[in-house]
């Protein structure tokens, strides 16, 4: 139920790394806004600053909460994978338990996968094809042809916030309420390779790396942020290649503000070295 990515870019180091069951299951299953009012006086003056400076104001309150949902469409089906957890903005670090769709062919259903999120490298735990349930998956995300956008199964919520240091053709599209929190709804796009530039350290090879593997660094988004400028919610779109066209929409929802969150990586020895199944 696990493929290698491919047909994006060949020869890199890494660039076969698993997808997490991501396209497999695609495979075999073959926001809310409003609109800003005419001389709306709270109209942002630079909606671009203010979703590029969405990263800095995540680092500046710690840590966050998270929920993720990446929706994969390719020939007519779709399947949605999520992701809850927690996310230490300033220490770059976070942990998810992402949860696959249910397999319509009757098989036993996939256990929920840890990941664990640092600078530059994914970790894995209950990863199925072939790799023991008691050992972890290391990846360097800085050889993925996405950089994890997509890989992981939910983009990392780091990488997904410093997306936005990219963007540009920004537009303010009101004032809306998101879970009882009253946010303003901006929409753009990002350029990857942009975003890499001015990236936090811990994310910029990731985003480099995606900038070299996706056909267009071009990302379309939907941002809301607080009163605060803090990032609530995000949506990014994008097209990957993986024996097809797959369209992908990831949000990220961000909410508990500094709730306290602890990532623990394994030791080497609960580290799996052998083979994985294609």
């Amino acid at each position: 139920m696990v493929v290698h990515q491919q047909g994006q870019r060949r020869g890199r180091s890494g660039g076969a790394v698993l997808a997490v069951g991501v396209a497999a299951v695609v495979a075999v299953t073959s926001g809310c806004g409003g609109s800003a009012a005419a001389g709306d006086d709270r109209t942002p003056a630079d909606p671009a600053a203010a979703v590029r400076a969405a990263p800095d104001r995540l680092a500046a309150t710690g840590s966050a909460q998270a929920r993720t949902a990446m929706e994969m469409a390719t020939g007519g089906t779709r399947v949605t994978i999520r992701g809850e957890g927690g996310v230490d903005f300033k220490n770059r670090m976070g942990q998810l338990l992402v949860m696959l769709p249910a397999d319509p062919a009757g098989k036993e259903a996939h256990q929920p996968i840890t990941e664990l999120l640092v600078p530059g490298a994914l970790y894995m735990k209950n990863r199925g094809a072939g790799v023991p349930a008691d050992k972890w998956v290391r990846v360097d995300t800085t050889t993925l042809a996405d950089g994890n956008l997509v890989t992981g199964g939910a983009t990392d919520p780091l990488a997904a916030a410093e997306l936005l240091r990219g963007a540009r053709d920004v537009r303010y599209v009101g004032e809306t309420e998101l879970a009882g929190t009253k946010v303003r709804h901006y929409q753009g796009t990002t350029d990857i390779g942009r975003a890499a530039k001015t990236a936090s350290p811990g994310i910029k090879g990731a985003l480099e790396a995606a900038a070299k593997g996706f056909t267009t660094d071009t990302v379309p988004f939907d941002a809301y942020l607080d009163e605060e400028g803090r990032l609530r919610k995000v949506r990014h779109r994008f097209s990957w290649v993986n024996n097809g066209v797959i369209d992908v929409s990831s949000t990220t929802l961000l909410y508990g503000f500094g709730t306290p969150v602890t990532v623990v990586l394994p030791a080497s020895r609960d580290i799996y070295a052998g083979k994985i199944a294609g």
